[in-house]
């Protein structure tokens, strides 16, 4: 059992270094695969949860919920980027044109 809390402890500390590129970009695909992988590492903490809880039949069924959330806003976010090629270009709040340029 310390073994899952050691590995849940791994991923929400991972998930806050993530949480950072989330947060700070610098472009939109950054923050588009940090909030996947976010949404990933709650996936496996779902996981290790309900075998804490001995009960994985429910939380591996949220889990497999949650992914399909997961990838189902993912693929909505990057149609509309394709379909809004002026929303990709975009850099920090703030920041000059030659940045955002490129």
């Amino acid at each position: 059992m310390t073994e899952f809390t050691a590995i849940a402890g791994l991923l929400i500390v991972l998930m806050f270094g993530l949480s950072y590129r989330l947060i700070r970009g610098p472009r939109v695909y950054n923050r588009l695969l940090a909030a996947g992988a976010i949404g990933t590492f709650a996936i496996v903490l779902l996981a290790i949860m309900g075998y804490l809880y001995e009960r994985p039949e429910m939380f591996v069924d949220l889990a497999l919920t949650y992914a399909l959330l997961n990838f189902i806003g993912t693929v909505a976010i990057s149609k509309y980027l394709e379909n809004h090629p002026e929303e990709r270009e975009l850099g920090q709040p703030g920041d000059p044109p030659e940045r955002i340029a490129g």
